[in-house]
């Protein structure tokens, strides 16, 4: 097989694995179940969601697996902890183990939480030393497929389990099997590819990019939930399944081009296909030439622009890290804790279909992770690019107003505040793949994100337990909280944390300005 088709293979490999990887994401769409089987309260509820997180903490660990075993060892162990953790819990709920207490139930979440760092990694390495020289745009479209995970489970839950108190098992037993299946499938191709000199491969770009955004466009209609039988989900299931397939045409047309020029020499203008053998000389001239126009070889840039190459010890001590450690705290983090929270919010405004609205904000999640794909495209024609982190605070901004605008209790403003609170949480994550690189280097990336997002764990336990005991506090007589109190006064304080977080993220612009200034 050609180069370019395991090239473009890995790449799609990475796609599958992150639109099966975001597992935790799922959460809230059970939540108000679980609470309910399990007799649990809702501190004891968000804990359970700080302990999906809380497996990130550990996450530097596949960093370092990384680094000394073959990606596709790193890839199966992730896959198999998820099992683990996912799996005794669905034994639990189903009666297979007769007693799991709550410490029990909290230590398998923080594995299973801990599971997706270990697929995470290896798409992130991958991708990053497959594709050097459009780095960001191939980080901004795999890691855009995480905010679908939702809407495949959704899909499949809403499909074959009919009954309501059947939701959680499904999820669980889906997010225990999943993963693991498809990192079995895709174990082969995950591992880094010598293309020889690095090329800059548009027009496959341009492809995938457009059946991601139709992909995209497809979960956001099928999030409405307006299918009303049961065969109609079974179709919407058939259909995410040839969405998320689409991207195969490009190794596929590699691996066919691969074999026509075993075959005969393909000239481009299409006036000429020598089967003979005469004129080779010729022939490969033209082609070289022709192949010149479509794809450009680079030899005098490096494969990636880093301000520094430094390990975990020294970027700890860097300004720049503690800086971009708070803006992602105040920013994707705080923004994953309302995602997290958001059955129990939606179940607080008396929202019936949470599901809906789940699957809902992961489609715009989705197209909120594609944004370094679109800054990509813009940048490769007007030569003008954004930095990292005042992009980051273009996302900030919105998402500080959408958290305010949480306050006012109609159903338009929950889901126009969830659209961009999803999208600029995703926007963010997929923008911080690529900061992380260009501020402190390639060499030491599987360790040194990781770092970065263990702030996520640390923000789901304030951030949610705080919400919880404003919960709590607001609750009078119900044993559920219904109304605006519930949560007002949490979103007024997460809108100024988020808006605190603007202000570090334009103090770390200034500080690395000259660092994009000098690269462009």
């Amino acid at each position: 097989m050609p180069r370019t088709a395991l090239q473009w293979l890995s790449l799609v490999g990475a796609i599958w694995l992150q639109s099966i990887n975001g597992t935790n994401s799922n959460f809230p769409a059970y939540s108000s179940q679980l609470k309910q089987l399990l007799s649990l309260s809702q501190l004891q509820l968000n804990n359970l969601a700080f302990a999906s997180d809380a497996g990130k903490l550990f996450g530097w660990f596949s960093g370092i697996a990384a680094v000394y075993l073959p990606l596709w060892i790193v890839l199966l162990i992730g896959s198999s902890v998820g099992m683990i953790g996912y799996g005794v819990q669905y034994l639990f709920l189903t009666h297979k183990i007769s007693s799991l207490s709550y410490g029990h139930i909290f230590f398998l979440t923080v594995l299973a939480g801990n599971s997706i760092c270990w697929i995470n990694t290896v798409c992130y390495i991958v991708i990053v030393r497959n594709f050097p020289l459009q780095r960001q745009a191939a980080v901004g479209l795999t890691t855009g497929y995480i905010g679908l995970s939702p809407v495949v489970y959704t899909a499949i839950v809403d499909a074959f389990y009919s009954q309501s108190s059947k939701t959680a098992e499904g999820y669980l037993l889906l997010n225990s099997i999943l993963p693991l299946i498809v990192s079995v499938i895709t174990a082969p191709f995950m591992s880094r590819i010598d293309v020889g000199k690095p090329k800059i491969q548009e027009a496959g770009f341009i492809v995938v990019s457009m059946i991601t955004v139709a992909t995209g466009i497809y979960a956001i209609i099928s999030s409405l939930g307006y299918l009303p039988s049961k065969s109609s989900k079974v179709i919407n299931v058939i259909g995410i399944g040839l969405c998320l397939s689409s991207p195969l045409v490009i190794p596929l047309a590699e691996y066919m081009r691969g074999i026509l020029e075993q075959k005969c020499t393909i000239i481009r203008d299409r006036r000429v296909c020598d089967l003979t053998g005469e004129d080779d000389e010729e022939a490969d001239r033209v082609v070289a030439e022709n192949e010149g126009k479509d794809v450009e070889i680079i030899t005098d840039i490096p494969e990636v622009a880093v301000m520094e190459d430094i390990g975990a010890k020294l970027m700890l001590k860097r300004l720049n890290f503690w800086l971009y450690f708070f803006v992602y705290f105040l920013g994707a983090t705080l923004g994953l804790v309302y995602l997290n929270n958001l059955g129990q919010i939606a179940e607080s405004r008396s929202h019936s279909n949470v599901c809906s609205l789940v699957s809902f904000s992961s489609a715009f999640g989705f197209f909120g992770r594609l944004f370094p794909v679109f800054q990509h495209y813009f940048y490769s024609r007007s030569k003008k690019r954004i930095p990292g982190p005042a992009s980051i605070v273009c996302m900030m901004v919105p998402m500080a107003g959408g958290f305010f605008l949480l306050v006012n209790g109609a159903d338009l403003s929950l889901y126009f505040s969830t659209a961009i609170i999803g999208a600029c949480t995703g926007a963010i994550t997929s923008i911080s793949v690529s900061v992380t690189t260009e501020l402190f280097g390639t060499n030491n990336f599987g360790v040194n994100h990781n770092i970065v997002v263990a702030n996520i764990p640390m923000g789901s336990f304030v951030f949610g337990n705080l919400a919880a005991l404003l919960y709590r506090k607001a609750r009078k007589v119900h044993e559920r909280c219904i109304g605006l109190d519930c949560y007002k006064n949490t979103f007024i304080i997460w809108g100024t944390l988020c808006s605190v977080g603007i202000i570090l993220a334009l103090i770390l612009h200034l500080r690395t300005r000259k660092f994009y200034f000098h690269r462009l």
